[in-house]
């Protein structure tokens, strides 16, 4: 017999609920109205006195060459980004989940670099691959004759910064495949080694495919993060430069609005930035998550 509970009032339930409803409308939906409106305005600097221009905002972005280069270097950066941390996360669960000694140990190290903000993380890898004083740097040039320059090449500071974002993120996925590849029944794996299965061919074809719906999410979860979460590495580290090579999004909403003062443009973007995100979350749901095998 299922034992239910009943309110006496009728209002009570609404009450409870209604601190995360003035929560929400607040903190999300007002601000998301108000940005939607800003995008159609023509504002002074300090907001004061605003004219209703409907979609010009919107036009003016779309006939700016330099904003169409942003969109290709986000769209490359984000997908760069997604695929190195999503490929080292993945490895060093493998590597973890076979370590013998020392386990706790092991994935408590491993888990740490998660807790580094953002900026953080950019200013340790600006430490290490800058060309005047960075170790890594110095030593590649000294014992290779890589010619670096992350400061004067676009090319080199994009990957700094691909490096710096996807490092952060490698223990977020390294946590969620180390407790996807621990659920997965240890009797697929002694059954396929019985079978003359070597290591590789039992992790393609029996790990991949039941960590796959760990693999959506990860995926789905790094993109959105390469397109907001990268602002603290780009500000620190190359403030969208060299000639605007690590100029994403996000942080040109920042230059146009906090710096350059034009609210109306970087609203607009925003609401580009913000439909670009859910368009690309759309698709992988509707066309990625057909690939993905859930297991009951």
């Amino acid at each position: 017999m299922i034992k239910r509970s009943y309110f006496t009032s009728k209002t009570l339930p609404y009450l409870l609920i209604l601190p995360q409803i003035l929560v929400t409308v607040t903190f999300f939906y007002w601000p998301a109205f108000q940005g939607l409106m800003q995008s159609m305005m023509l504002s002074d600097p300090f907001g004061l006195h605003n004219t209703f221009v409907w979609f010009d905002n919107f036009i003016s972005l779309f006939k700016d060459p330099l904003y169409l280069k942003s969109i290709g270097i986000t769209l490359g950066f984000s997908a760069a980004t997604a695929a190195v941390s999503i490929s080292f996360g993945l490895f060093v669960a493998t590597m973890a989940n076979r370590a013998l000694r020392a386990k706790a140990v092991i994935r408590t190290l491993l888990i740490w670099p998660y807790a580094v903000a953002p900026a953080i993380s950019g200013i340790l890898w600006l430490f290490l691959l800058h060309p005047s004083y960075g170790i890594v740097s110095i030593f590649l040039t000294k014992t290779f004759g890589l010619d670096w320059n992350p400061v004067l090449r676009g090319n080199d500071a994009l990957i700094m910064v691909i490096m710096a974002s996807a490092w952060k993120e490698v223990s977020y996925n390294f946590v969620f495949f180390l407790a996807g590849m621990q659920s997965i029944p240890k009797s697929l794996i002694e059954a396929a080694s019985m079978d003359g299965a070597s290591p590789f061919r039992r992790f393609w074809f029996i790990t991949i495919p039941l960590l796959s719906p760990t693999m959506f999410f990860v995926t789905v979860m790094n993109i959105i993060y390469s397109f907001f979460e990268t602002f603290g590495v780009i500000h620190t580290v190359t403030q969208g430069g060299p000639g605007g090579a690590t100029n994403i999004l996000v942080y040109k909403v920042y230059q146009d609005g906090f710096i350059g003062l034009n609210l109306g443009s970087s609203s607009a973007q925003s609401v580009v930035l913000m439909v670009l995100i859910i368009t690309i979350t759309v698709l992988q749901f509707k066309y990625v998550e057909r690939k993905v095998q859930y297991t009951g």
